[in-house]
């Protein structure tokens, strides 16, 4: 048995990096091997990791195409792996305390930044975040819109405007954050320590399903 924690992939150094500070965080609290693998961009990806009996948990804040279709796919039809729902909602408590680490003051108008998504299911995910989050809008990078720096100027007044990051590692979307026009842009979710403790979580509820179904 081993858990195999499922990301984008990026050509980004630095977003390869935190993928890795995860990983090894993710170590520290179970008792099987971690590996990381890809859906995208890099290797080793999903196929090639899932190579016995494995729990797959997809690092992803939203389940886009990625996570309803390719992730699938790769794993084939095996019954000695479990896939978990992805990261998602989890991530919030992770996003709104980047938020404080950036300098959010009361008052100040938020908005919600994501990549962005074709799959409609994905984008109402990260409208759940926003709503949780307490930001006035969403706006997005690629794929959807509208784009965050339209959002930005439109939200502008006599208050400051502060962009939460629902992206989870350093790279070129997260660049783009950066020259939006916001006041303050938190940094992504990153390696933190409640998205380490909500990975682990999902790996224990896919192992214990596993033992009682066993």
């Amino acid at each position: 048995m081993k858990l195999v924690l499922a990301f984008h992939g990026t050509r980004s150094a630095t977003g390869i990096a935190v993928c890795s500070e995860i990983a090894d965080l993710v170590r520290a609290h179970v008792d099987v091997p971690v590996v990381v693998a890809y859906a995208d961009v890099l290797q080793p990806d999903v196929r090639s990791a899932v190579d016995g009996p494995c729990v797959v948990v997809p690092v992803f804040l939203a389940a886009g195409y990625h996570v309803r279709v390719d992730i699938p796919e790769q794993i084939g039809p095996r019954g000695d792996v479990v896939l978990t729902p992805p990261l998602g909602l989890d991530a919030v408590p992770a996003v709104r305390d980047r938020l404080r680490e950036a300098g959010f003051r009361r008052g100040d108008a938020v908005v919600l930044a994501a990549a962005g998504s074709s799959d409609a299911r994905a984008l109402a995910v990260v409208r759940a975040a926003a709503g949780m989050l307490g930001a006035e809008a969403v706006g997005y990078v690629a794929t959807a819109s509208p784009r965050i720096a339209d959002v930005v100027a439109a939200v502008r007044g006599r208050r400051r405007v502060v962009v939460a990051s629902w992206l989870l590692a350093p790279g070129a979307f997260h660049s783009v954050l950066e020259g939006c026009g916001a006041d303050l842009v938190s940094s992504p979710v990153g390696a933190h320590p409640l998205v380490v403790e909500a990975l682990v979580r999902r790996y224990s509820e896919a192992r214990a399903g596993m033992v009682r179904s066993a």
